[in-house]
């Protein structure tokens, strides 16, 4: 399949992706994120509050996560091959992501058809999870990514 992502062609339903890349998750990417994207939220910053929470410490910011479980899949569906990304549904967040936490990220076919307006290109919807290292999902969503077709 090449080191690219694929082609709509390539794809069929209920194609199962294990992507070998995981990451540990630190306090800095949290801060980080949360500092770039100007969310001052307690839930991710301040330690002493957080303690006297259901949590006990600092949570990570979930768009991270949304944003890792999605980037991680690229290397082996997209790279290259995605014209454009339309839309993120049903993300859900079933578990917190703690610093130190390592997650890792599969990804399934979900649905795919060509696209009326666009001759070269393919709709395709995968559905990205995201588990910890006790294997809690901690992330899910539906991605609708609009792909090239082979030249015919």
């Amino acid at each position: 399949m090449g080191m690219g992502g694929l082609y709509y062609e390539d794809f069929t339903i209920g194609m199962r992706f294990e992507h070998v890349l995981r990451r540990t998750v630190t306090e800095a990417d949290n801060l980080l994120f949360s500092a770039l994207t100007h969310n001052p939220a307690a839930l991710h910053l301040d330690e002493e509050y957080m303690k006297g929470t259901e949590f006990g410490s600092r949570i990570v910011n979930s768009c991270f996560t949304l944003s890792l479980m999605v980037g991680v899949s690229v290397a082996d569906t997209t790279l290259g091959t995605t014209i454009a990304n339309l839309g993120w549904d049903e993300v859900r967040f079933p578990k917190p992501v703690f610093p130190g936490d390592t997650l890792r990220s599969e990804t399934v076919v979900h649905d795919m058809r060509t696209s009326r307006s666009r001759p070269g290109a393919g709709i395709v919807i995968f559905e990205h999870r995201c588990f910890n290292q006790r294997d809690e999902e901690v992330a899910v969503c539906k991605r609708t990514a609009l792909m090239k077709r082979r030249a015919a």
